[in-house]
């Protein structure tokens, strides 16, 4: 009776709903970008174009990435097991991690590559060219609206949006590099575009994987304050006396979860309490699986987790001292 779980029934359907939808998103932009990439490269190897090379080496790894995304969310749809407890809800935020990784290597690949170019110029055919942009955007532009009605809350869908927009920017780019070509005859703009493209996707590949690490490292979730929830926990919930020992994490980016120890006061119906608390934590926090482990007079943990409670406090502390800076 000491532990006692909320799962949140409503929100496990909503999330089944949108993955469901988002799974079929995700398979459609995989086929229409690997589809293409076979096009575009034997495109920027017949036009001799950096731009076009870099764009479909972006949707080399992109038509990868969104098939894993994709297995991520059939994985993702399976019951828990003996084994994995919380499911495969997780797989998706580990996929987002590992896209970021595949964008920042052929991202730095390409600057290497542009460098070279840069030291010693290539010709490369204008017209041709162009055609294969203009075809390589109007393909990505299908697949980043196929994505773009999904979920926007899922950190693998986001990962998948920024793999299609990357190679959008990369066909705009090899479309500009085109054009510059055919009325200057000036090849560097080819390299030096594949530059600008690939640190803008850098940057926000690195968001993405920051964001990833986060949930896979059990942080807070970003709209969330462990601190100030306790305090509200404390404020409005009757015979409430003090909670402490308080984790707060998202499985998935999306479904957030806790778990706490609720110091009751004398003679308080303790299984009242731990309802009040989840219904608090539900309600007003968007916490939809919460453990909560209810304590009369001295705390079960006492004498071998000294350390996490001085650090709790020390943390309240410092988040008042904030607030009351602001």
């Amino acid at each position: 009776m000491a532990h006692t779980h909320d799962h949140g029934g409503h929100d496990h359907g909503a999330g089944h709903v949108h993955g469901s939808t988002d799974k079929k998103r995700v398979l459609i932009a995989a086929c229409l970008t690997g589809g293409f990439m076979v096009a575009e490269a034997l495109g920027g190897i017949l036009t001799g174009s950096l731009a076009l090379l870099a764009d479909a080496g972006h949707m080399l790894a992109d038509s990868i990435a969104l098939g894993l995304a994709w297995y991520a969310f059939h994985l993702a749809g399976r019951p828990a097991t003996g084994r994995l407890t919380y499911g495969f809800g997780r797989v998706k935020t580990l996929v987002a991690y590992t896209n970021g990784i595949a964008i920042f290597v052929i991202a730095l690949w390409i600057v290497y590559e542009a460098w070279g170019r840069l030291q010693a110029p290539t010709p490369v055919l204008g017209g041709p060219m162009l055609a294969v942009a203009i075809l390589g955007l109007l393909i990505n532009i299908g697949s980043f609206f196929v994505l773009h009605g999904g979920d926007r809350e899922s950190l693998n869908m986001r990962g998948a949006i920024l793999h299609v927009l990357g190679d959008l920017l990369g066909s705009a780019a090899a479309i500009v590099a085109a054009l510059v070509i055919l009325a200057t005859g000036w090849t560097p703009i080819d390299p030096i575009l594949s530059v600008l493209v690939s640190l803008l996707i850098l940057y926000t590949a690195w968001s993405l994987m920051r964001e990833a690490a986060h949930v896979l490292l059990e942080g807070v979730p970003p709209t969330l304050d462990r601190d100030l929830i306790a305090r509200d926990i404390e404020a409005t919930v009757q015979g409430v006396r003090e909670v402490h020992h308080m984790h707060v994490w998202s499985l998935d980016g999306t479904s957030n979860m806790a778990t706490l120890h609720a110091c009751l006061n004398e003679g308080v119906d303790a299984h009242q309490a731990v309802s009040a608390v989840k219904k608090r934590l539900a309600s007003e926090h968007g916490i939809s699986h919460a453990t909560v482990e209810p304590e009369f007079g001295q705390c079960a943990d006492d004498g071998d987790d000294h350390e996490h409670d001085h650090d709790h406090g020390r943390e309240h502390d410092e988040a008042a001292h904030h607030d009351h800076h602001h």
